[in-house]
């Protein structure tokens, strides 16, 4: 089964909170499957935000999922691209 984060137009420490506890509740629930990042709306992330997708990715992995960041565009896939995460998750542009 697939989930979907859905991340702020601003993706940095002040969402940890909030996407620790969306991540959690889907871990706990699920063997397996597809987490996906929204990224409709970001705008921007800093690096606060790529660690939280670093562990978030660690986390799904022990647990037999995969993560993968969908409509990333922008500044947001500059960031993305220039951390080298296309090497890790899966990107789909936006």
């Amino acid at each position: 089964m697939n989930s979907t984060i859905s991340v702020p137009e601003r993706f940095d420490f002040s969402f940890h909170k909030s996407f620790t506890e969306q991540y959690n509740q889907i871990l706990e629930n699920k063997k397996g499957g597809l987490i996906t990042l929204d990224f409709s709306k970001v705008l921007y992330l800093d690096s606060a935000a790529l660690g939280m997708v670093v562990l978030l990715k660690k986390r799904a992995k022990a647990n037999g999922c995969d993560v993968e960041i969908a409509s990333a565009k922008g500044t947001a896939l500059e960031v993305l691209e220039i951390a080298n995460f296309d090497k890790m998750v899966t990107i789909r542009k936006g």
